[in-house]
């Protein structure tokens, strides 16, 4: 069981990076400011030293996600709901990716976890309301304050620069824009990388038979769960996600190296405070919100059809993840216990 249920963590990572990293590198890509292939490598690279770096220095989302349900007594129940939700997430996410669509990852673990506990413990205590606090709190930060922070430093850049040569400007932001491009996917490596983390220390508490998660102990990751799940997310990251980057890069709005920089920064800094305070916010909101507060300021402005697509997408993960995760783990529970 602990194979499979290893498989499975390293599957959601994979799959993580694989839809969720080429949001952070759209707007270089759609600028020309790196080819495909570079901008991959480099968000794989900055991906594996946020998330191994992160943990080391401040596992909070870990800890966050790792008592945000209560399964139940069982740990046979426990481990295998927990697995179906693992499963829920690959199939939610490649779903999403096909269709071209950000989807946060994070998100759908989180609801897939609680659909999955309460399949396995039928309670309103198996889902812990104060973990669930961070959850709301990181999904109102990641939005509208993105956005509105991305609008008034393209204003202020706008401003700054707008005696300036316009080749010479956009010449130095692509340079500015590899750089940024780094921070977010360093930044996306140190939040998403833990929410796994998080899962594997809960899977392998129910795979050594115990269901009793005291979140007020010591919280202590082993090494070699940081560099594996920080490894598939790297993987992930260089498959890559064309349909994404060209959807939020190319199509939600239109970037120059000025705005896509001023983009990042927004991101980035909600992003870094987000992890350091220990709440397990969405990376592709932070960023899609960041690009759509660009739109903002635009004439074209953001296009509404994409946006509607992306905003309904995130709008459905929660509850979508949750009920296939909460039936799937009834029939599995069912059939195998």
């Amino acid at each position: 069981m602990e194979i499979l249920f290893s498989v499975l963590v390293l599957g959601v990572a994979l799959v993580n990076g694989w839809t969720d990293a080429p949001s952070a590198i759209a707007g270089c890509v759609s600028t020309r400011a790196l080819s495909p292939r570079s901008a991959l490598c480099l968000a794989a690279v900055c991906n594996l030293l946020g998330a191994i770096f992160m943990a080391i220095i401040c596992p909070t989302v870990a800890k966050a996600l790792y008592g945000i349900a209560d399964f139940g007594t069982e740990p046979r129940s426990a481990i295998i709901s927990l697995s179906v939700a693992l499963l829920t997430v690959i199939l939610w996410a490649t779903l999403a990716s096909f269709k071209g669509f950000p989807t946060s990852e994070s998100h759908a673990l989180i609801s897939s976890v609680c659909g999955s506990a309460l399949a396995a413990n039928p309670s309103l205590s198996s889902i812990q309301l104060a973990e669930w606090s961070s959850v709301i709190l990181g999904i109102i930060i990641s939005t509208l304050p993105v956005m509105l922070l991305s609008a008034i430093i393209y204003k202020l850049a706008t401003k700054i620069f707008k005696d300036q040569d316009r080749r010479k400007t956009m010449r130095y932001f692509m340079k500015v824009q590899r750089i940024s491009a780094g921070i977010s996917s360093f930044l996306h490596g140190a939040q998403d990388s833990q929410k796994f983390i998080g899962v594997y220390m809960l899977g392998l508490t129910f795979i050594r038979g115990n269901t009793a998660i005291n979140t007020g102990e010591e919280f202590k990751i082993p090494i070699y769960i940081t560099v594996a799940c920080a490894a598939a997310m790297t993987l992930g990251t260089l498959i890559g996600g064309s349909r994404i980057i060209k959807k939020v890069g190319c199509e939600l709005t239109s970037l120059d190296p000025l705005s896509s920089s001023a983009a990042d920064t927004a991101s980035s800094s909600f992003l870094g405070v987000c992890s350091f305070l220990g709440l397990p916010t969405a990376t592709t909101h932070a960023k899609t919100c960041a690009i759509m507060g660009i739109g903002l300021c635009k004439r074209k402005g953001t296009n509404p059809k994409i946006a509607g697509e992306l905003f309904l997408a995130w709008f459905l993960t929660f509850p979508a993840c949750a009920l296939i995760s909460y039936l799937l783990s009834l029939l599995a529970n069912a059939i195998l216990l």
